[in-house]
């Protein structure tokens, strides 16, 4: 039995008629999607024992290495506790490396880890955003080219 029903049988009072289920929510559909995106990433990332957060902070830093903490966060848009326990496990697992910047003591920078030789990298980078690629189609199957770009675009606005 739905809202409208159970009003017209008075198990809701008319003034809470107004309330949202969750098929309507939309915070409740968009934690719904994240969830599924979520999982299709996780999935694709774990091969790599990385959490999804962990291979969006290396893609971030594929794309310009250097950067401190807050900026990653900035542009990740999460908090910085959540970017330094992040990057805390990174570079425990040898994946980052953190440096004082030279002009500024005071600032720690990120760099993807040089251990391994630029190849290998480079190698490693590429699946990573194979895997992006592919856990984006996955979540995204179901929509026509047109859908695909409106849904970016308003979740941009929201964010």
């Amino acid at each position: 039995m739905d809202i409208g029903e159970r009003h017209a049988k008075k198990e809701i009072p008319k003034e809470e008629s107004h309330m949202v289920t969750n098929k309507d929510c939309i915070v409740f559909l968009l934690a719904k999607g994240n969830q599924k995106a979520q999982h299709n990433l996780k999935k694709r990332l774990k091969p790599y024992g990385l959490t999804t957060v962990q291979g969006l902070i290396l893609g971030t830093l594929f794309e310009e290495d250097g950067l401190t903490s807050g900026e990653i966060g900035k542009r990740l848009v999460l908090d910085n506790a959540t970017v330094s326990g992040v990057l805390d496990r990174l570079s425990e697992a040898g994946w980052i490396e953190k440096k004082t910047d030279e002009d500024d003591r005071r600032i720690q920078r990120i760099y993807l880890s040089q251990d391994k030789n630029r190849e290998a990298d480079m190698e490693f980078v590429i699946k990573l955003y194979q895997a992006r690629q592919e856990a984006n189609e996955e979540t995204l199957r179901n929509l026509t080219t047109e859908e695909r770009i409106l849904l970016k675009r308003l979740l941009k606005d929201l964010v």
